[in-house]
């Protein structure tokens, strides 16, 4: 079994990793810098995401280890390699790509490869996986079946991803889901149209969502 890396302080913090996916970079640091400072503070930008590769050295140089940033859409060693020179700290990927969990093993970067069925889960995670990315987590049949995998694979890590609203998440934690992909219902149109105000107020309520019962 290959070693794995832990989940990092920064997300185990709000349990939220915000997908950052659009045609345009024209908002992306803009977008990234609201989400950091509303409190979102693990950012997955996509590989498919113009200026997704400068975005990572910009957040890294302005915000350092206060930020957990990393690239999504990883399918390739090469995509791996522009991770690490963008000081990006971890993986996300669609699929379970042994390859690509391989190129992060030696990288020295987290990794969540995307599964769904209970043996990519299990496969995943004992390649090293930090955690396995269930996805798409809405279709498959969200926190219930979350549940129902948890059940038996109650070691293994799960971030629950693709049609993830805030009045899901807490179903998902409670189903054992260590923290949540957010994407559309948390950007949003602010990627394309910059209207920061309507992505402060829904990662509020994300991060809202995500708190632990009881918080304050």
């Amino acid at each position: 079994m290959t070693a794995r890396l832990p989940l990092s302080d920064v997300l185990l913090a709000s349990r939220v990793v915000a997908i950052v996916r659009g045609r345009s970079s024209e908002h992306l640091l803009a977008v990234c810098e609201t989400l950091i400072e509303s409190g979102v503070r693990c950012l997955e930008i996509t590989t498919n995401t113009p200026g997704w590769i400068d975005g990572i050295r910009t957040l890294r140089s302005r915000y350092g280890a206060e930020v957990d940033l990393g690239s999504g859409t990883v399918l390739t060693a090469e995509h791996v390699a522009q991770t690490v020179d963008a000081g990006g700290a971890f993986l996300v990927s669609p699929s379970l790509d042994l390859g690509v969990g391989a190129a992060a093993a030696v990288a020295g970067l987290a990794w969540y490869p995307g599964t769904l069925t209970p043996t990519e889960m299990v496969t995943g995670w004992n390649a090293g996986a930090t955690a396995v990315k269930v996805f798409p987590a809405a279709t498959a049949g969200g926190p219930e079946y979350l549940k129902q995998v948890r059940a038996p694979l109650d070691d293994v890590l799960m971030i629950p991803t693709g049609g993830v609203s805030a009045g899901d998440i807490p179903a998902y934690l409670r189903a054992g889901a260590s923290a949540v992909g957010v994407g559309s219902p948390l950007i949003g149109d602010a990627l394309s149209t910059g209207d920061l105000a309507g992505l402060r107020s829904r990662a509020s309520a994300i991060l809202a969502a995500a708190a632990p019962e009881g918080a304050a």
